[in-house]
């Protein structure tokens, strides 16, 4: 087995049982490894009394008398009763069908949940069920819970993982100077801890290794890429930039200082001696788009094709429109090309022929533009929107497809300008941090569970108004490794709690291809007023009538990925309003809805989480939303971004071909060949 293969090599795993998996983004066995836990559950010893306190979990180890069956509101309640050295505690399961089979009276057996005093007798609802010799083999452990992907259970995962790590040992591809220098354990012990830790102490030194990696390979990556790219003379000629006053004098709004200035840094790249690439960095609504838009009118005027690039179908679909509209609103003559993997057949053939004619024009598309068979002629610009959602590779795949090509890649993401310089030595950056004039800022508020009902208010209010509005939920269904509000269980409550003329959409990434398009151009389309999504919906929405989003179970969200969150709404002109909901129970919310309820500003934000943050931060941290690192967190991670980046510096400087470090050159290759292989 090599970490190459395709997880159908591993045991147990065949082509339907590779469903679920790939819905997972896991297609090869090295991605297996790499898809890490988001936390880790141990199992308490058998309780002897019943003396926790409400709401705390618990096992009880008790033969069970009975089992009643009935139905309520149309679902199987099960209730299974039985005693604790004479206390009587019930336990209650719903729609299990099994369970009968499962459990025979008399018998002793584990049952393991959240224990509740709320009823006359004490219960525990939905309780894992265990032998009494199953249960005391993981007491005590570390036991991986991993991130929730529809059809996939820990259990999967969790045998697919041992299984591999029973038939391979990774070899190490780091110089053993810097393991020793920064003092970090081999690969293959990172691995193996990172699924299965033995102990705190092993868990720690495996998330610094595999942290550092994913720095490293990122930072040497973006600097030789950088590198080679500083060696390209600008040969494409003196660019006419009049197009660009042209369209600034027609805009119904003036630029901010903010756009002009990075609209202004990148002429001057089209006009300087060497091919340069630019990352332009602006909050959430700050107006990147435009600047994209003008720059690729310049390219457009003088001569070259331009490409821009998204990460989801339905962003780059949006991206299409609005510079058809823009065209056509500004009086331009430039033809608008789309190509995602939805174009087919004769459509497909007729565009790919067209991008490949040469003639000046706008490509918008998603990682279908750099596949082998896109040719382009005339290429001079590539821009990648979203960039933290595609890798060092997939954006060199695209300018590749030219000979002497620009490239600016565009983030939503705050980062601090001390961080910034460490990820993207090499890079020009440009900083939008002001909002176009013409949206109001958010109005934010952070509620508790019983004052739901006035937020319903605040949705019908707005959508009768003309609006749309947003409803976020973490998880897609219940579950029992994870607490929190649902979108299927949460849309079937407000389609009961909301006026009948209100129409509600569900969206949720495991859902088919085709109904998750349909559900967002629902939404994006207006035929939709309010949509009940996960974090899906963090990127590719981009809808002006949307004004109200509700973030359920708040707490548990990154600061960033909130702010990410929070910036789908109040995108037009009307007041956008933003309402966290903090599940907790605390009697104060926590320092960071505090933060995102009193500022709007993504970089004070992430500037005030880098202050709060410290090396000791784990796991449930991670800000989903940065740069698309699976572990490692440019924040509570800065020390080893620092010595990351460190690395990288002494090896480029020594080696920047990587010859002397034929291990490390080996594993880079694969690094690459693994990206591509996804796709």
């Amino acid at each position: 087995m090599k970490l190459s293969d395709d997880i159908t090599v591993i045991k147990g795993i065949g082509i339907k049982t590779a469903a679920p998996f790939r819905r997972a983004g896991v297609f090869l066995v090295y991605d297996l490894l790499t898809y890490y836990p988001s936390s880790y559950k141990s199992y308490p010893p058998v309780s002897e009394v019943l003396d926790a306190d409400d709401g705390v979990n618990v096992a009880l180890c008790v033969p069970v008398r009975k089992i009643d069956e009935r139905y309520v509101n149309g679902r199987l309640m099960s209730i299974g009763h039985a005693s604790i050295y004479g206390t009587p505690v019930q336990f209650v399961w719903f729609n299990n069908r099994f369970l009968k089979r499962m459990i025979n009276p008399g018998l002793r057996y584990v049952f393991y949940g959240k224990i509740s005093y709320k009823s006359k007798i004490p219960e525990i609802v939905q309780p894992q069920i265990f032998s009494v010799r199953d249960y005391e083999k993981i007491v005590g452990k570390k036991l991986p819970v991993y991130p929730k992907v529809f059809g996939l259970t820990d259990k999967m995962i969790e045998k697919a993982v041992k299984n591999v790590l029973a038939e391979i040992q990774i070899s190490e591809y780091l110089p053993s100077d810097i393991i020793d220098q920064y003092s970090l354990c081999d690969i293959d012990t990172a691995f193996r801890n990172i699924h299965f830790p033995d102990s705190d102490e092993l868990l720690v030194a495996a998330q610094k290794r595999l942290k550092f990696d994913e720095f490293f390979f990122f930072m040497l990556s973006q600097r030789r890429l950088a590198e080679k790219e500083a060696q390209i003379p600008n040969t494409l000629g003196t660019f006419d930039t009049s197009v660009a006053d042209q369209i600034r004098k027609s805009l119904p709004y003036s630029l901010t200082k903010g756009q002009e200035k990075a609209l202004g840094d990148v002429l001057s790249d089209f006009n300087g001696s060497y091919i340069t690439q630019r990352l332009i960095q602006g909050d959430v609504g700050s107006g990147k788009t435009i600047v994209a838009f003008i720059a690729m009118a310049v390219m457009e005027m003088n001569g070259y094709v331009s490409a821009i690039m998204a990460p989801t179908e339905v962003l780059a679909r949006q991206h299409y429109e609005k510079f058809r509209k823009l065209v056509e609103s500004l009086g331009l003559d430039i033809p608008c090309v789309l190509l995602t993997g939805h174009v087919k057949g004769k459509a497909r053939t007729a565009t790919l022929e067209e991008i490949a004619s040469g003639e000046p024009m706008f490509v918008i598309g998603t990682h279908a533009l750099f596949q082998e068979k896109v040719e382009f002629q005339n290429l001079g610009l590539v821009i990648t929107d979203e960039q933290h959602r595609f890798g060092v590779k997939q954006r060199d795949a695209l300018s590749s497809k030219g000979d002497d090509v620009f490239s600016i890649v565009m983030s939503a993401t705050p980062i601090p300008r001390t961080l910034a310089l460490i990820l993207y030595q090499g890079l020009n950056i440009s900083t939008i941090t002001e909002k176009p004039s013409v949206r109001k800022p958010l109005k934010n508020a952070v509620i508790t569970p019983a004052m739901r009902k006035n937020a319903y208010s605040l949705f019908i209010k707005e959508i009768r108004a003309g609006h749309q509005g947003i409803i976020i939920c973490p998880l897609v269904e219940p579950s029992e490794n994870a607490e929190g509000e649902n979108v299927e269980e949460y849309y079937e409550k407000i389609r009961k709690a909301f006026p009948s003329d209100i129409t509600i959409g569900k969206l949720f990434g495991p859902m088919p291809a085709d109904e998750k398009e349909k559900a967002m151009d629902d939404f994006s389309s207006g035929k939709t007023s309010l949509i009940v999504s996960t974090t899906v919906i963090e990127v590719g929405v981009d809808v002006p009538d949307a004004t109200v989003i509700m973030i359920e179970d708040a707490q548990k969200f990154g600061l960033a990925q909130l702010h990410q969150l929070r910036g789908r709404v109040g995108r037009g002109d009307a007041q956008g309003y933003c309402i966290f909901v903090d599940t907790s129970g605390a009697k104060e919310p926590s320092k960071r809805l505090q933060l995102l309820q009193q500022s709007n500003d993504g970089f004070y934000l992430a500037n005030a989480d880098l202050k709060m943050r410290g090396p000791g931060d784990t796991f449930g941290v991670r800000q989903s939303g940065d740069i698309a690192f699976r572990l490692a967190d440019i924040y509570s991670d800065s020390e080893i971004l620092h010595c990351a980046s460190q690395s990288v510096d002494q090896i480029m400087k020594e080696d920047p071909s990587l010859s002397k470090y034929p291990e490390l050159c080996n594993h880079v290759q694969e690094l690459s060949d693994r990206t591509y292989s996804n796709l």
